[in-house]
């Protein structure tokens, strides 16, 4: 226990660091947008747009345009093929590869040297900041940490750049040291299938102290069934000493009950919001599942109300200018060469002092036939409600549009695989349809008398079928994840088409 003390007072120094953003946010993202400026002032893009000119935030937005992954795309080009100083001014030895989730292509980030260490290591130690903060009695550092995540990628471009999931990346530039903590070792993390490093990763660490597990719930879930099938024990008496689980990348609560049942009643969990763009966000408190916004990271924030996404003439709003309780969607820039670039994920904030918020959903996931403007975590909410009032466990679903052309009959068609199925799959879609319209007043509306939408259709879907469906894609594990609403049937045709 000695050393896990020692560790734990090292990280409990930044506390008064992160103490200070909460208290002086404004002030803080100003120095970190100036930073920004200065870092990039003599590349391609800053003389461009003048950027030693720029001396404040409003000539920055109106000089530089809104951008997403295709405007930027062939600025990425030209640094996968070796050219320098072209978004940012340091060097870029590294592209994140992104789930690619509502495509088929996979998106390529450029990571810095100052994005990986301020940015995505820092959100690394912030979270074990916090953690211990939060519980001055943690023994987390006196065993094995266990991190599920992605995996190297050939640049067909360039040898000299590596290409893989950002945890791949964290991973393969760890210091020395940090291998003594972490399982598995480097050379099965970074393996590229899938099926193959789990088999291997269930074997070796089947046998390790782990105490803490972090990844993607998910794909989590499946390593956790596979050990205790591997081994006929629990998790409890696999890994005895286990007591957190750090998650993200998508919504847990879909999952809660499901790890509940699984892990240590003295479990604790953390959520954590990262991504290959960047660190965003930790659960900063105990006593609520908002998480902190992260503001010293390299990264300036501005947001977009989402109801002014398909606008032209979109409205944004500095950190300053936001609302409680509204739907925005972010907009960086960063030290990794970033430009007022639109991530695609929207959040809500739940407080200004300091900002802390959760995530909504994503820009391009949700449904949208009528104004009901229905967004993941309506239907986080609603299927939490109907599981606690069925006794019913969700491993996975998504939902999308339906239009009867005959009728000119519309509704919502959700395809959701169980755990533990509804003994009344009737009862089920009345509960669900009712908390649709609980959580979300649109929807409300547009159900009212049936004279808009219909009742959902709902399809009970086997054993395993998003899993077959995200492998026959090639996107298995990593930060892979199932699209949960889309405002067009692509999705939920292809999963019906596996189901026949």
């Amino acid at each position: 226990m000695p050393l896990n003390n020692l560790i734990s007072k090292i990280m409990l120094r930044r506390i008064p660091q992160i103490e200070n953003f909460m208290k002086n946010p404004i002030d803080v993202q100003h120095k970190v947008f100036m930073d920004l400026i200065e870092g990039s002032k003599d590349t391609v893009w800053g003389q461009y747009y003048d950027y030693k000119t720029i001396k404040d935030e409003e000539t920055f937005r109106q000089r530089v345009p809104l951008n997403d992954y295709e405007s930027l795309l062939p600025f990425f080009t030209r640094i996968l093929k070796g050219e320098q100083n072209v978004l940012w001014g340091g060097e870029i030895k590294w592209f994140s590869k992104s789930s690619g989730t509502t495509s088929s292509k996979s998106k390529f980030i450029p990571v810095s040297r100052e994005s990986l260490e301020e940015c995505h290591y820092k959100g690394g130690k912030d979270m074990l900041a916090l953690y211990t903060n939060n519980h001055p009695d943690s023994a987390v550092f006196s065993g094995s940490s266990l991190a599920l995540g992605g995996s190297k990628q050939d640049n067909i471009f360039n040898n000299d750049i590596f290409c893989g999931d950002v945890s791949a990346i964290i991973i393969d530039n760890l210091p020395f040291w940090a291998e003594w903590y972490r399982v598995p070792k480097k050379e099965i993390a970074l393996l590229p299938d899938w099926e193959e490093k789990l088999n291997k990763m269930i074997e070796t660490v089947s046998t390790e102290d782990v105490v803490s597990i972090s990844g993607v719930p998910s794909w989590m879930m499946v390593l956790l069934n596979g050990l205790m099938n591997y081994t006929g024990k629990t998790i409890e008496e696999i890994w005895p000493n286990l007591e957190v689980y750090f998650h993200g990348g998508v919504s847990f609560r879909p999952y809660r009950e499901q790890y509940e049942k699984i892990l240590p009643k003295h479990m604790n969990y953390m959520e954590t919001y990262n991504a290959s763009e960047g660190f965003f966000g930790l659960q900063d408190r105990t006593d609520s599942n908002s998480m902190l916004l992260l503001l010293d990271y390299g990264i300036y924030y501005e947001f977009i109300p989402f109801e002014d996404l398909e606008k032209g003439n979109k409205r944004v709003l500095t950190l300053a200018d936001v609302e409680l309780g509204r739907n925005y969607a972010m907009v960086i820039s960063t030290n990794g060469g970033l430009w007022r670039y639109m991530i695609g994920d929207t959040i809500c904030f739940t407080q200004k002092t300091p900002y802390r918020f959760k995530i909504t959903g994503r820009t391009k996931h949700y449904i949208n036939m009528c104004g009901e403007e229905l967004i993941v975590n309506n239907a986080d909410k609603a299927l939490s409600m109907v599981c606690n009032a069925t006794d019913c466990i969700i491993t996975d679903y998504t939902g999308g549009p339906y239009t009867n052309e005959e009728t000119n009959e519309r509704c919502h068609e959700w395809i959701i695989e169980f755990k533990k199925a509804p003994q009344d799959l009737d009862k089920f879609a009345e509960i669900f349809d009712n908390s649709l319209q609980n959580v979300n007043s649109d929807y409300e509306a547009k159900r009212y008398k049936d004279f808009v939408l219909k009742k959902p259709i709902i399809h009970i879907a086997p054993q395993n079928t998003f899993y077959n469906w995200l492998k026959e894609k090639g996107k298995l594990g990593g930060q892979h994840k199932v699209p949960r609403l889309s405002n067009d049937r692509k999705f939920l045709d292809e999963i019906l088409e596996m189901i026949k």
